[in-house]
């Protein structure tokens, strides 16, 4: 099991995952539609040309999914009980078709449950970063998480 137990998680830990990932058409194109997000700034290149970027934008709640995703194996797989939410969900600069993001996460806070003696609440700070070291995205995810079981 590759996920971490709430008990040996500690508040200032930082995860610099090992998986990068290079944003394809495809993964835009397949994300976009299958969504029901018709907006021409992530499907229409000739549309886009004549925008302030020139060029299509990668579907931000694509962007959000792979940088929470790749956190998973790290932190999350097989310890997670429930996601319990997404906060201050940032964008702050945009992400092509091409970029490469690498993705890292910080454990910014532990409370153990009231109601689960057995499990707490971790909650992350996610953030991705393109191939020139620019912050692409960041979010706060909260989770309850198991405890090592004894």
């Amino acid at each position: 099991m590759p996920g971490i137990w709430f008990d040996e998680l500690s508040v200032g830990q930082v995860f610099d995952h090992p998986i990068r990932r290079t944003v394809t058409e495809t993964d835009n194109l397949l994300f976009s539609t299958l969504t029901h997000n018709p907006a021409q700034l992530h499907l229409d290149a000739e549309y886009m040309k004549a925008s302030d970027y020139g060029r299509v934008l990668v579907n931000s709640t694509f962007t959000l999914g792979l940088m929470v995703g790749v956190s998973v194996g790290d932190t999350t797989l097989g310890t997670a009980i429930a996601n319990l939410g997404w906060d201050e969900v940032r964008f702050p600069a945009p992400v092509f078709i091409g970029d490469t993001l690498r993705i890292e996460t910080e454990v910014i806070e532990l409370r153990t449950s009231k109601s689960r003696p057995n499990a707490g609440i971790v909650t992350f700070a996610h953030r991705a970063y393109n191939q020139h070291g620019d912050l692409v995205a960041s979010c706060k995810r909260s989770g309850l998480q198991h405890k090592k079981p004894v």
